[in-house]
C-alpha cells in the first residue's frame, strides 16, 4: 500500500510530536484494503505534510495550552470535506481536543511534484468557540520566508 506523500517522507528518528496523544476514535474506522492493515486514517498520520503540522503545533505552547490538557489529536474524518490530497496539494483538517475545548488543525501542503519534499503553506488552529491562532504561513512573495506567530 502507498503511503500518501510517498516512501520519501517517512521519518526515521522519533518525531518531535511524539508526546501528543494519537486517537483512534472514528466510528467506523476504513481500512485500506480490509484484513490487518492500519485504518486510512493511521497511514494519513504518517505521511510528511501532516508530520510537520503536528510539530508547528508542538512548538507553539499557546497553541498547546488553548485547548487544555492533555491534547488529543484525533485520526481524519475521511468523509470530511474539507481534507483532500492529490500529487500536489494536501489540505487537511486534523481534530483536536483537551480539556477545556476542541477544535480542528488546518492544514496546508504542497510540493513542486511528485516524489519531491512537501513544504506547508500554512497551518492554524481553529477552537469551538471561533478562536484561531496562526501557527505558522509561508509569504507568498518570497517562498524562503516564513511568518510565525508570537510564542
Amino acid at each position: 500500500m502507498d503511503i500518501p506523500g510517498g516512501d520519501s517522507d517517512r521519518v526515521t528518528q522519533p518525531p518531535l510530536w511524539s508526546n501528543l496523544a494519537l486517537c483512534s476514535d472514528s466510528p467506523s474506522p476504513l481500512r485500506a484494503g480490509g484484513g490487518q492493515q492500519a485504518p486510512l486514517g493511521e497511514t494519513f498520520s504518517r505521511a510528511l505534510y501532516y508530520q510537520m503540522a503536528l510539530e508547528q503545533l508542538q512548538s507553539h505552547p499557546k497553541a498547546l495550552e488553548a485547548p487544555g490538557s492533555p491534547l488529543n489529536v484525533h485520526y481524519l474524518q475521511l468523509t470530511d470535506k474539507h481534507s483532500f490530497v492529490d500529487i500536489a496539494d494536501a489540505q487537511l483538517r486534523i481534530p483536536v481536543s483537551g480539556s477545556r475545548s476542541e477544535g480542528h488543525l488546518y492544514v496546508s501542503s504542497s510540493r513542486d511534484a511528485p516524489f519531491q519534499r512537501w513544504h506547508l503553506q500554512e497551518v492554524f488552529l481553529e477552537l469551538k468557540g471561533g478562536q484561531q491562532m496562526r501557527l505558522f504561513k509561508l509569504r507568498e512573495q518570497n517562498g524562503d520566508e516564513v511568518e510565525k506567530e508570537e510564542r
